[in-house]
């Protein structure tokens, strides 16, 4: 379901709103919010234009008028924000623009777009000659760099340090994290400060406000595909990630649903290891899958060591659904959750056991889907339905307790990984129909045994879930059903993935 303007007032990587100081956001996150920002109308060539104007006011009100300016500027959007600066820098200094890198190498076209306005006074960074300037703008480098910076940016960023004159570095200083990066006086950071940046390492910091809407940061969006890890062209078949799911018995539906939705998530093997009288059902329903019968008609204690060595064999395990509540079953998901070593997405029945003893999820890397009734069981605490920024709290200080992350299912779905909360609006309320939480717990477990982070698989998960649930709700209206999601899966990745650079 859409979400609702009673939402307005939440921030998540925010502390505060209406233009009192941010919190510090994580490296990674500026690629989402700009991605994000664009799919709530701000288009990335305004925030771009915004940043660079940002980093030319603040050169112009702290240095003399009719300074002479060289602005480095490397082929991504770091180095288009140093583009614009040059050019408003026009108004009242006399700025210089250096290419670290040859002008056909400027990566995007939003960059291209800039430096052609500032072609007259750009040339290439050997041609520079520190002893002309009287001050030094660094947009060479983002926050994507990983690693030490590499030739010729290393070379640069030495020659630099080592000029005593004042430098400005845009967004983040150009090598930050590495031990080699720019010493500046000063960096003009956007929208908030970077976690991990200090006046030692950053100089001055000023935080400059470019108009990301709060919705950008508040809700999931396909800007959250960006924290994908990328697929290798050369991959062979398991690369991309095997799951296991343990679930049914009582039910058969569940983990054939779990295993069907992981597959079009765009993971290379399932197997479902069920009860006996689960386990001709889950292989009728897809010959996608792989199942492997367990002895009995529920999971019991006899089954742990037996999954627990199978669990070796895979990026991730999906336990809990259609498992169902009897007493040996769950003594059985709290024996093999507090042993696994594999990342887990734990579902339905799992919750509960997992609540009734939380100590099994000690050192474990979890992700708990529980709707406001599983959440209970888990924490002891009904989550209220009326105030959204309880609620989240409640859903963060759970997920911190249990050092988990926690997506609450709900008309608008909370994720949280104990220090920072995203919410999703996508998703409607045809969604009620059985095996859409098992579609979802699918969705996450395959983006996990992608390698994706949990709390990153959480939210492109509950994203990509209830997208793919509006676009069925387009054809089938109130008659959705749970593979209808399913089947618009690839409808969201093809839509976003490619243009996330996931």
């Amino acid at each position: 379901m859409s979400a609702t303007s009673d939402l307005v007032r939440f921030n998540t990587f925010l502390t505060h709103d209406r233009g009192v100081a941010r919190s510090a956001i994580p490296p990674e996150e500026v690629r989402v919010l700009d991605i994000n920002a664009a799919y709530h109308g701000v288009r990335t060539i305004a925030l771009m234009e915004r940043a660079g104007e940002a980093v030319a006011r603040h050169v112009l009100e702290n240095y003399p008028p009719g300074s002479r300016v060289a602005v480095l500027c490397g082929k991504g959007n770091n180095g288009g924000d140093g583009f614009v600066a040059a050019r408003h820098l026009m108004r009242g200094m006399r700025p210089d623009v250096y290419l670290v890198e040859p002008e056909d190498e400027v990566a995007t076209e939003l960059a291209r777009a800039n430096l052609h306005l500032v072609r007259g006074v750009s040339r290439p960074a050997k041609y520079m000659d520190v002893r002309q300037y009287d001050l030094f703008i660094d947009a060479m480098l983002g926050v994507g760099l990983e690693g030490r910076p590499r030739e010729p940016y290393a070379t640069i960023i030495k020659a630099l340090n080592r000029v005593k004159k004042p430098k400005v570095s845009v967004d983040v200083p150009s090598g930050w994290p590495s031990d080699l990066a720019v010493q500046p006086d000063a960096t003009v950071t956007f929208h908030a400060p970077k976690v991990g940046m200090s006046k030692k390492n950053s100089g001055k910091i000023v935080v400059a406000d470019i108009g990301i809407p709060p919705e950008a940061e508040r809700f999931c969006g396909p800007g959250d595909f960006a924290l994908l890890p990328s697929r290798r062209k050369d991959s062979h078949k398991g690369d991309s990630g095997k799951l296991l799911v343990i679930g049914g018995g009582p039910y058969s539906g569940a983990p054939a649903f779990t295993g069907m939705a992981a597959m079009r998530s765009g993971i290379d093997l399932v197997f479902v290891a069920t009860p006996e009288p689960a386990a001709t059902p889950v292989a009728i329903y897809s010959p996608n899958i792989i199942v492997r019968p367990l002895p009995g008609s529920i999971l019991g204690l006899e089954h742990v060591d037996g999954l627990l060595a199978m669990s070796k064999e895979f990026d991730a395990v999906a336990i809990g659904p259609g498992l169902g509540d009897d007493r040996r079953t769950l003594t059985a998901v709290q024996r093999f959750v507090s042993k696994c070593k594999a990342p887990m997405v734990i579902d339905a029945d799992a919750i509960g056991a997992c609540g009734s003893k939380p100590n099994v999820l000690k050192g474990r890397t979890a992700v708990l889907t529980p709707h406001a009734g599983e959440f209970k069981q888990l924490t002891g605490r009904t989550a209220p339905s009326d105030d959204m920024d309880k609620r989240a709290e409640m859903v963060r200080e759970a997920a911190a307790k249990l050092r988990t992350t926690i997506i609450l299912k709900g008309p608008v779905d909370v994720v949280s990984d104990g220090t920072y909360v995203k919410l999703n609006g996508t998703g409607n309320d045809a969604m009620t129909v059985g095996g859409t939480g098992d579609v979802l717990t699918g969705i996450v477990a395959g983006f996990v045994a992608q390698k994706a982070r949990p709390f990153a698989a959480a939210r492109v998960g509950v994203f990509t879930a209830g997208l793919a649930g509006d676009l069925a709700f387009e054809e089938k209206s109130y008659g959705l059903l749970a593979t209808d999601v399913i089947d618009k899966v690839p409808i969201v990745l093809r839509r976003y993935v490619l243009g996330s650079g996931g």
